[in-house]
Order: C-alpha cells, then sequence, then structure tokens
C-alpha cells in the first residue's frame, strides 16, 4: 500500500494548511501520515555536530521510508515558511543522508490562504529547493484553496464540497505518481 508523509509548514493551532491535510487524511485515512515539525529545532550546525536532535531523526526516518511527501504551505512574504524551510535544511542533513530522505522521491504542495492571491509564490518557491535535493516534484495538479475562512467550519474541518472534490483529483493524481 501507497504511504505519504504530510507535513505542514505552519504551527499556528488553527492553521488553514494543516486543516487542509487533515481533510486530505480524511480522504485517504491508510495512505496519508501527517507528521509534525513542531519539535524540530532552528538549523544550527554546533547542534548537527554533536548528534542529530532524535525528532529529526524520527521525521528522516518516516520520510525515508514513504512513497511520497505531501507539504501544505502557507505563504509569508511571497515565499515559504521559514519554520518548514528549516524543517528542509535538518532533513538533508549530513548531505549523504539526502539519498535516503529525498532522491527520487514524490513531492506535491498544496497551500490554504485567506487571501486571494493564496500560495502560488510559495509552492513556486519549493520547486528549486525540492530539484536540488534529487526528489521528484509533481507537477501534474495544483490546490491552492483561497478564501480559506471561508471554506473551513469553525473546527477546522473542509466544508466546502467543490474544494473537497478538487482535493480527491489532487490526491489521487499524487498517489498515482508516487507509485509510477
Amino acid at each position: 500500500m501507497t504511504r505519504i508523509v504530510g507535513l505542514s509548514g505552519s504551527l499556528r493551532k488553527g492553521s488553514y494548511n494543516t486543516a487542509l491535510l487533515l481533510a486530505a487524511q480524511e480522504l485517504h485515512p491508510q495512505i496519508l501520515q501527517i507528521a509534525s515539525i513542531a519539535d524540530i529545532p532552528l538549523y544550527d550546525a554546533d547542534l548537527e555536530s554533536s548528534g542529530m536532535p532524535e525528532p529529526v531523526e524520527s521525521l528522516k526516518r518516516l520520510i525515508g521510508g514513504a512513497d511520497g511527501l505531501l507539504l501544505s504551505s502557507p505563504e509569508y512574504n511571497n515565499s515559504m515558511p521559514g519554520v518548514l524551510k528549516n524543517a528542509v535544511d535538518w532533513l538533508s542533513r549530513p548531505s549523504g543522508d539526502i539519498r535516503n530522505v529525498f532522491r527520487d522521491k514524490p513531492v506535491a504542495v498544496i497551500g490554504a490562504s485567506p487571501g486571494g492571491f493564496v500560495t502560488i509564490s510559495a509552492q513556486a518557491a519549493w520547486l528549486p529547493v525540492f530539484r536540488a535535493l534529487g526528489a521528484r516534484f509533481w507537477t501534474g495538479g495544483r490546490l491552492m484553496v483561497s478564501g480559506a475562512h471561508k471554506v473551513f467550519g469553525e473546527r477546522g474541518q473542509l466544508a466546502d464540497a467543490e474544494i473537497r472534490e478538487r482535493l480527491a483529483a489532487f490526491l489521487g493524481g499524487f498517489i498515482e505518481f508516487c507509485t509510477d
């Protein structure tokens, strides 16, 4: 069975990007496992030289054993969120581990925003990062949810049927890509 790890690029409790990942997990509970980056420290080469932090090692093993990686990335200042980029930087250390975590790993990016410009710049900013890591960036579809405050309910559940259908189609394509 295909296994995909999902990471939200937001640490906020009421994050629309986390809610989007949870909606994806509802559609494919046996396939999508959501992991957290909350315990990943800021990258520090001195810290790395004294041993990899356990949250980093644990996440590396999880992603390394998965068939794909799905990021739900907000957009901050026309780019990717620092906390998620920091996690990816840790996951690529030491450089010899890149092949175990990212090399040929199918990766896709989705995003949600209360604004109208959504996460298009963030999604574009991730492309060179994953290209440099040797991942297979899926470009077969895009999912950017604008007006997120209108499509998620009070408890964070996806309440918009059209967005749910788009999410299901996106996931179907990405799952197929992961099995190629």
